[in-house]
Formats: structure tokens, C-alpha cells, sequence
């Protein structure tokens, strides 16, 4: 299973609704840093399948999604559970550390 690339009209299905904890990647084409985490979500999103959703988020495409979720600067990683926030991680990290989040929330 890869990323889900979510917007304004799938959001709330894909995410908020959603059985399985969800990890959502707010991105944008022209971030560096997102470039450095794309591959480790990616890696994510295949080690967890069937434990964890992976969802992607433009926030170029969907601004007002990063603006409801407070989404300040990226990349920025949140976790979702039962509908709400549970984590959150900001800027670029090894994929130890997202992986150390995820457990929390698992």
C-alpha cells in the first residue's frame, strides 16, 4: 500500500474516519526537507501496512487543510487516531525517530 494523497474532498474520510491510526505528511513540491522525508514515509508507509494508514498532504493544493491543522512550517508529520491529533513531529527526521512516534500511537 503506498501514500494516500489526501485533500479537502477525501480528508475526513481517509483520515479522521479511519479504523487504523493514520501518520499525515503536510508537504510541498518546492521543500527541501520534504524531499529528504518523502523516502523514509514512503519506507513507512510499507512497513506498516495494514497497522498504519500513510497519508500525504500538498499543502500548496490544500491550504486550507494545513491551515485547520495548524500547520506552520514543513514538513510536518501528524498523527491521527480516532479522529484526533495524537502526535506530531516538525521538520525532517530520521526515520528512527518517526518510527519512535508511530509505536506510541500503534
Amino acid at each position: 500500500m503506498s501514500e494516500i494523497k489526501l485533500d479537502e474532498k477525501n480528508f475526513d474520510r481517509e483520515v479522521l474516519t479511519s479504523t487504523l491510526p493514520v501518520l499525515v505528511d503536510f508537504w510541498a513540491v518546492w521543500c527541501g526537507p520534504c524531499k529528504v522525508l518523502e523516502p523514509i514515509v514512503d519506507e513507512i508507509a510499507k512497513d506498516y501496512e495494514g497497522k498504519l494508514k500513510v497519508g500525504k498532504v500538498n499543502v500548496d493544493e490544500n491550504n486550507n487543510l494545513a491551515m485547520k491543522y495548524n500547520v506552520m512550517s514543513i514538513p510536518t508529520l501528524k498523527f491521527f487516531k480516532a479522529g484526533k491529533i495524537v502526535g506530531e513531529l516538525i521538520g525532517a527526521a530520521p526515520k528512527a525517530t518517526v518510527e519512535s512516534e508511530i509505536k506510541k500511537h500503534l
